[in-house]
C-alpha cells in the first residue's frame, strides 16, 4: 500500500516518539510532584469537590469513578514509567497493536489528570500534549512504515498551533502590528528566564526584527509544511530554530518543546528505508477512520481562526482531540507581582516583622536572579502572575493557598522556594501586597547587583488569620 505509509519517514518517527515520550515524562513528572497541594484531597481545589459538581461525560477521567492521593499518585508515577519505557524504545519490541496500546495509556492517564486538573491545568500546553499524543497512538511502530495521513495531521496540528498564534496576535494587541511588543514581553511575560534580562536590554530596532521574524514564521512559514520535501523540512526547521529562541528568552513549560517536537514531525532526515511488510487492513482501516474523525471535528477550530473574534486555547470537546491555540494576544505594558508575606506577632502593624515567602520561579526579591525551570511546569508561580493580573484570577484558589500557608501546610511549602517559617512555628498572619516590578538599567545591575527594581502599589490581602487562631497559647 505505497499510498498509505511514508518509508523515507522511519526515522522521524522514531525522533518524534522518543521526543514526545520525554515530554509526557516531565508532565506526569510535574503532576506527581505538585498535585497534592493544588488538588489533592486537601489540596487549594480538590477533586473529590469537582467530580461531585462535573458529571463524567463533561469531564471524563478515572478519577471520576475513584479518587483517592494514593490513587493519583499511582497514575502520574504510572504515567512517568510509561513515558520512560517509550523513550527507551518498549513500543518498538511489541507487535504493533501491543506498541499502540501502550501509547494510548499515557494519553488516558493525562487525559485523566487534566479533566479534573481545573484552573492548575488549563494552559493552551494540556490539550497540545493530549492532541498530538492521541494521535501518536496511531503512527505505529517497526512493524509498519510511517502513515502518511498521520503525518500530514501532525502538520496540520503544527499549522494551527503558529497560524493561530500570528492571527491572534495580528488581530489583538496593536504593538504585534507596530512592532513593539517586545519592548515590554520580556520583562511582563509569566516567567522570565536568566537570560530574559539580557533579551529585555537588545536594541529596540532588534527588538522591531525580532517581532517581524516572529509574524513570517507564524503567518507565511507554516503554509510551507504542506509543500513537497525539501521546502517542508526547512520549513520546520525554521519554527524549530524560532522556538529554541523562545526557549532562551523565558520559561513557558513545554510549549516550545512540545512545538519543536511536532516540527520534527515534519522533517525527512536522510537515511535509507528499512524493508518492512506492508501495513495490516484493520490498522489501514483504523487511521484511515480516525483521520476522517479528526478531520471533522477540525471545523470549529477552523472556524474560530477565521472569526474575528478569535478565542486562545479553546478545547471543543472533552477528550481534547482538535484544540484551538494561540498565546499573548495582548502583551502588558507594567509587570505587577503578588508578595505573600507572614508574621508570627500577635497582632499584625505595618512595622511588624513581616517575612517573604519565596516562590522558585516568580519574581521576588529584587537581587534574585531568574532560574531556567521550562520544561517543568511551576503551576502555582504561573498562576500567581495571573493573579497580579486580577484578583478575579485567583479567586477561587488564593484564599486555599493563605490557610495553608497559616498551617504551615507540607505539600504547599514543597511548591515554594523557601518558608520564613520553622515547619512547628506557622505565621499567625498572612498578608498579600501587589508591586511594580521593572527590570534595573545595566548601571543599576552594576551598582545594586539587582536585576529587578520594585515598588509597592497596593494591598492586595490584609493581614489574615486561621478563624480558630482567635487567641494561641
Amino acid at each position: 500500500m505505497e499510498w498509505f505509509t511514508a518509508p523515507d519517514y522511519w526515522l522521524t518517527r522514531l525522533v518524534f516518539q522518543r521526543a514526545l515520550a520525554a515530554v509526557y515524562l516531565v508532565a506526569f513528572l510535574t503532576a506527581a510532584l505538585q498535585f497534592r497541594a493544588l488538588i489533592g484531597r486537601r489540596g487549594m481545589l480538590p477533586v473529590p469537590e469537582f467530580v461531585r459538581r462535573v458529571p463524567f461525560k463533561r469531564a471524563p477521567s478515572l478519577f471520576q469513578l475513584h479518587y483517592s492521593d494514593r490513587f493519583f499518585a499511582l497514575c502520574a508515577w504510572s504515567g512517568c514509567a510509561v513515558a520512560a519505557a517509550l523513550l527507551a524504545g518498549l513500543d518498538s519490541l511489541l507487535p504493533l497493536w501491543g506498541g499502540m496500546l501502550l501509547w494510548l495509556v499515557p494519553w488516558v492517564l493525562y487525559l485523566s489528570i487534566v479533566n479534573v486538573g481545573q484552573t492548575w491545568y488549563s494552559f493552551g500546553w494540556e490539550s497540545l500534549l493530549l492532541e498530538v499524543g492521541f494521535l501518536a497512538v496511531f503512527l505505529g511502530n517497526d512493524e509498519v512504515a510511517p502513515p502518511l495521513v498521520v503525518l500530514f495531521l501532525l502538520r496540520w496540528i503544527l499549522f494551527r498551533v503558529e497560524f493561530g498564534a500570528g492571527l491572534i496576535k495580528m488581530r489583538g494587541d496593536e504593538c504585534w502590528r507596530k512592532l513593539t511588543c517586545l519592548d515590554h514581553h520580556h520583562e511582563t511575560q509569566p516567567m522570565p528566564g536568566p537570560l530574559s534580562w539580557f533579551f529585555h536590554h537588545l536594541p529596540r530596532p532588534l527588538h522591531r526584527v525580532e517581532v517581524a521574524a516572529n509574524h513570517v514564521t507564524q503567518l507565511v512559514v507554516p503554509f510551507l509544511l504542506f509543500t513537497p520535501q525539501p521546502i517542508a523540512t526547512a520549513a520546520a526547521a525554521l519554527m524549530i530554530v524560532t522556538q529554541l529562541w523562545l526557549v532562551l528568552s523565558g520559561n513557558f513549560a513545554w510549549l516550545n518543546w512540545i512545538t519543536i517536537v511536532l516540527a520534527l514531525s515534519a522533517v525527512r532526515f536522510p537515511a535509507g528505508a528499512p524493508d518492512v511488510p506492508d501495513a495490516p487492513l484493520w490498522y489501514v482501516v483504523l487511521v484511515l477512520a480516525v483521520a476522517v474523525l479528526l478531520t471533522g471535528l477540525s471545523y470549529r477550530p477552523v472556524r474560530n481562526m477565521l472569526s474575528r473574534r478569535q478565542v486562545m486555547n479553546r478545547s471543543f470537546d472533552p477528550l481534547h482531540l482538535v484544540n484551538t491555540y494561540g498565546a499573548f494576544g495582548s502583551v502588558s505594558r507594567v509587570r505587577h507581582e503578588v508578595v505573600v508575606e507572614g508574621t508570627a506577632e500577635e497582632v499584625p502593624r505595618e512595622d511588624s516583622d513581616w517575612r517573604e515567602y519565596e516562590f522558585k520561579g516568580k519574581p521576588g526579591d529584587p537581587r534574585r536572579w531568574p532560574r531556567p525551570f521550562a520544561p517543568y511546569h511551576l503551576r502555582l508561580d504561573w498562576l500567581m502572575w495571573f493573579a497580579a493580573l486580577s484578583p478575579a484570577y485567583a479567586g477561587a484558589w488564593f484564599g486555599g493557598l493563605v490557610e495553608r500557608l497559616l498551617e504551615n501546610d507540607r505539600d504547599t511549602l514543597r511548591l515554594l522556594r523557601r518558608s520564613p517559617f520553622p515547619p512547628d512555628e506557622p505565621p499567625r498572619f498572612v498578608r498579600a501586597r501587589l508591586f511594580r516590578y521593572r527590570y534595573t538599567t545595566w548601571r543599576e545591575l552594576r551598582e545594586t547587583g539587582a536585576c529587578w527594581e520594585r515598588t509597592y502599589v497596593r494591598e492586595y490581602l490584609p493581614p489574615t488569620r486561621l478563624p480558630e487562631q482567635v487567641q494561641r497559647p
